[in-house]
Parts: structure tokens; sequence; C-alpha cells
């Protein structure tokens, strides 16, 4: 100890009280010594190592290789790597240890010898970089279903219920029961491929997995029908829900954490004909929250959209079926719009973005907590603006109305097909049409339409009706160039990597409030709007077939004419 305190504090520079409390934490704690001197400070972390590699003449590596061999994860286990950080890097040119502590002789000795790969040199490297790389080889390399779904049959029950919260990353689990592996599969692979949801569904003489990948359904997994009931309850399990009852629908919450992204899964069964379904929406807390101008909105739509959310009152509606892009939308408004002058809350369900700076409740309908009555109790909290997750019956459209016409900015979503169709649709709901005419400021409407994959995109020529039909002229088509997705492994076989919005705004001007006080359908109101110079769904997604982002076939999908 006394050679290593004076290499600190004579080489390094570090203050003798530091280090013999560094010594303290890592015999008491078992962490590294690094890691208990850079006290999880990543700048202070990367100054030691740079300075430790100078004077240990080791190299000091910002990032790893990302085309490393994952070969080393059948013999050696994932929580010794975790444990003393540190992995071995393979590739075609080069083999060596990537290490967070310098000193770790001993475990860097152990693995080389398990890999037979002595003499390998041993550099340094973040911590984070290295559990990176560790949870992409394992990930990478789990059992594949096939594999898995072989070693499923009949089980002990009991190993279904070993608590999750004991596994922590899900990548560390190394149970045995094959129906845990199978769903913990499931998880990491849905996560791997960004999808948004899964959906078990039984039949008949069949069970099948299927993930939703970009606002499509993909076939997943197709595990033998007797593992439906033991899969089913490893779910409920998870999500604390009651296993015991098959005959109603349950709802419930998982929360996981794969590799480096944190995962919160809301869960929905329903009683069927040939058992319960289930249908699993992912939601990648790690993600960044989306800025107003990372959404793609045109600068014709960007600029009004901009002014109307920093209005004093009024309501603005974003409309659109569910999965729409509805909520992304208005998180982005608030978080545009969010600072310390102004008062924000929101009632949501669920609540799938925890913005600083803002209160926001969860709907809780157990205990009479709904959009109505929690947006009744907000109004008397002060707020400047207010979001309603989803104007769902006349009841939330009042007050909601009520609040805008009392000072209060709302934000709120509605199911529609576009714009124009809000007017009518809150009609239906009860509201008098002179409230919606003073109270509603703008709507838009979104859809969510595929981007064509990179990787593999080509030119092809369209047929000339379908082109005509997107609303396009022969003169406007004259020497454009329009592209569709061949398929590659980059986005799975499909041809599409990533989706983006289409966007139809209608601004309330005074000839559309003369329109809806005089009770007008959605059509007139739709005419009159493009007169006025509203682009429509359809005419945007053309646009984007055009500058090469989607097809014609995905805009036909998402909108109508």
């Amino acid at each position: 100890m006394k050679q290593s305190l004076e290499f600190f504090t004579g080489k390094l520079g570090i203050p003798e009280e530091e280090v013999r409390q560094a010594f303290d934490v890592q015999s008491e704690k078992g962490f590294s010594l690094i890691q208990s001197l850079a006290r999880s400070n990543t700048e202070e972390e990367l100054s030691l190592l740079q300075k430790l590699g100078r004077e240990l003449e080791m190299e000091f590596l910002f990032t790893l290789p990302s085309d490393l061999q994952t070969d080393f994860t059948a013999s050696v286990p994932i929580a010794f790597l975790k444990k003393n950080i540190l992995v071995p890097i393979v590739t075609d040119d080069e083999v060596f240890v990537a290490s967070n502590d310098p000193f770790a002789f001993q475990a860097v000795d152990e693995l080389c010898q398990i890999l037979d790969i002595n003499g390998a040199r041993q550099v340094l490297c973040p911590k984070a970089v290295i559990i990176s790389a560790i949870n992409s080889a394992y990930d990478l390399t789990q059992n594949t279903a096939e594999e898995v779904m072989q070693d499923i049959d009949e089980e002990d029950p009991e190993a279904l219920f070993s608590e999750i919260k004991e596994t922590g990353d899900l990548l560390d689990d190394t149970s045995d029961s094959p129906v845990i592996r199978l769903v913990n599969l499931m998880f990491s692979q849905a996560v791997r491929d960004k999808a948004s949801d899964i959906h078990i569904e039984p039949y008949q003489d069949s069970l099948k997995i299927r993930q939703r990948l970009d606002g499509i359904l993909y076939d997943m997994l197709s595990p033998p029908k007797h593992v439906q009931s033991a899969l089913t309850s490893r779910i409920k399990v998870m999500a604390d829900l009651n296993i015991a009852e098959k005959r109603l629908p349950q709802d419930g919450r998982i929360e996981l954490k794969v590799g480096n992204k944190e995962v919160d899964i809301r869960v929905s069964t329903l009683p069927t004909a040939f058992g319960e379904r289930v249908v699993l929406r992912l939601l990648d807390k790690s993600s960044v929250l989306l800025s107003l101008t990372d959404l793609g909105m045109p600068d014709d739509r960007f600029l009004p959209f901009s002014e109307e959310i920093k209005a004093a009152n009024g309501i603005v509606l974003v409309t659109g079926p569910t999965g729409s892009g509805k909520t992304t939308t208005l998180y982005a408004a608030l978080t545009s719009i969010n600072n310390t002058d102004i008062n924000i809350i929101t009632v949501e369900d669920p609540i799938e973005y925890r913005i600083n700076g803002i209160g926001q409740v969860q709907v809780n309908p157990k205990i009479d907590l709904t959009f109505a009555s929690g947006l009744r109790s907000i109004v008397r909290q002060d707020p400047d603006v207010i979001l309603v997750g989803e104007i769902r019956d006349s009841e939330t459209a009042e007050i909601a109305i009520q609040s805008a016409l009392t000072g209060h900015l709302v934000f709120s979503t509605l199911h529609t097909n576009d714009s124009a169709s809000a007017v009518t649709r809150l009609i239906d709901m009860g509201i008098e049409p002179f409230l919606i005419a003073s109270s509603v400021n703008a709507i838009l409407a979104q859809r969510l339409v595929r981007i064509i994959c990179p990787s593999c995109k080509e030119e092809y020529l369209p047929e000339p009706a379908a082109m005509r039909k997107l609303g396009f002229t022969d003169e406007e088509l004259e020497g454009r160039t329009v592209y569709k997705g061949k398929g590659c492994s980059q986005c799975h076989y499909t041809g599409f990597k990533g989706r983006c919005g289409i966007y139809e705004l209608l601004l309330m001007n005074e000839e559309m409030r003369h329109l809806v006080l005089n009770t007008a359908d959605a059509n007139e109101i739709r005419k009159q709007g493009i007169k006025y110079g509203m682009i429509t769904l359809r005419r945007d997604g053309a646009d984007k077939v055009l500058q090469g982002i989607t097809t014609i076939e995905e805009v036909f999908r998402v909108s109508q004419a």
C-alpha cells in the first residue's frame, strides 16, 4: 500500500487523504480503485486514466472497435467481465484486453488463460465504453429463439416465479428455465430491433408472437402451444398481475434494464376463446425527447404552429389515430415553451416521458382520477399551460374549453382522420359550435410514414396513375426521381428504417370560425382550409415522396384523399 500511496500522491498528484479514502472504499465495498478515485465523475475518470496511461506506458482508448468478435461469450461469464470492468477485443487485425483498472493483473491474466490469448496487451478505457461493449457482445450472442424453444418442455413451474428484480440487467440473467430465457430473449430482441409493441396471440392449435416495427406488425417467434400458459404466467409475475385470474382483462407495468437501456413496458392481458392475449407496449426511457425542430415539420407549418403554442390562451389540438406520434409532438411543444416564467401541468395516461419543471399527473380510473376529474383539479393549481392527454368524452371537452376561455392555453389530442373532422367530432360530443369557434386556435393532423432505408435505396419508375392519384401533374413530375427500398440486413429486409411525420395544420381564422358557427360539415371546413393555403396530409406525403424520404405506397397507406 505504501508504494501505491506514493505512486498516486507523488506521480499523479492526488491528495493523500483522497487516496486513503479510495483504498477504504475499495476494501469495504469492492469497487475498483480507479472508480473509487474518480467518484463516478466521467471527466475525472478520463483525466485519471490518461495520466495513468502516461506513467505506466499503457495505451489509452476513448472508444473500442465496433467489429469485435464475440466468440468469447461462450466461455466467459458476463458477470466476470462486468465485475472486473474489462473486455477482450478480438478483431481481424489485433487482440488486446480493454480494462478500466491498470492494476487488475489477476483478472486480466485469468481472462487471457481462459481464452488462450497469453501475451495480449492491456489498454485502458472508460468504464461506460467497456460496459457498452460487453452488453453489445452478449446481446448479439444470446441463444436464438429456436435453441431456446428446443429446450422447452415440461419444466418446474416454480422457476417461473423468480423475482425479476433479482436479475437487474436482463442480459445478466443466467436462468436455466427455458421459458424465462424465452421471455428475456423476446424483450432483448424487441429492444434491439427498436420495436414499439410485442403481441402474444393464442390460436386454437398455435401461439404466435409478433412485434411492431415502424408501425407494422412482423412475425417474431412461434413457440409451441403448450408454452402459452407458462409464458403468460411469467409475464404476469413480472408485471405484478394476478396469475390466477384468467377470465378478466388486466393491466400492469414492467420496468426492465436491457444492456444500456432502461425500458418501461405497459402490459395488457385480454381473455380470448383460446387463452389470454397479451400486448406489451415498450417505451425506451433512455431515448432522447425530440425537440420541435426534430419533428421534420415543413416551415410553412412549423412557423405558425410555433406561434400558436405560445398563445396566451385557447386550445391547440393534435389529431390522428393511435400510434401516429401525437404525444411526441405535444411533448416537443411543451419542451419548447417550458421555462421558469410559466406553470405547466399535464394529466396523462400514461406519463411517457418525465420532463423537468413540469407537473405531470397520471390518470388512475381505479381511484376515480380520470381526465375530467384531473383536469378539474389542475385548474385550481394556477396553471398557465395545461396538457390533457386525450379528449375522450364531453365532460373532458367541456372543462378543456372552459379552461381555454378563462385564460389558459390547453393542449390535447383527438382521434380523428384529419384536422377538419376534429371540429365535427367536438360537435358530436355535444359541445356548442360557438364555444368551439371562440376557443380552438389551431388543429394539427399528423401521420407517421416509414423512411426509405438509406442502405438499400434505389430509383424506380412509378406508375403514372399512382403519381396522378397523389395529386401531381405531368409538369411537376418531369425530371423528378422516385425511390424505394430494396431490402437489406440493415432494415430487416423491409426496405424501411425509421419514421417521420406528415402534417396538416388548420388555423382558425375569421372565415373558419364563421363556418364552425354555422355548423358546417368537415368537407366544407376542409375546402375552406385548402383555399387559405392549408397543405393536406396527402400533399405533404407526396412532397416527401419527391424528396426521396418515403414511398407512394406509404403515403396511400396512412392518408386519405
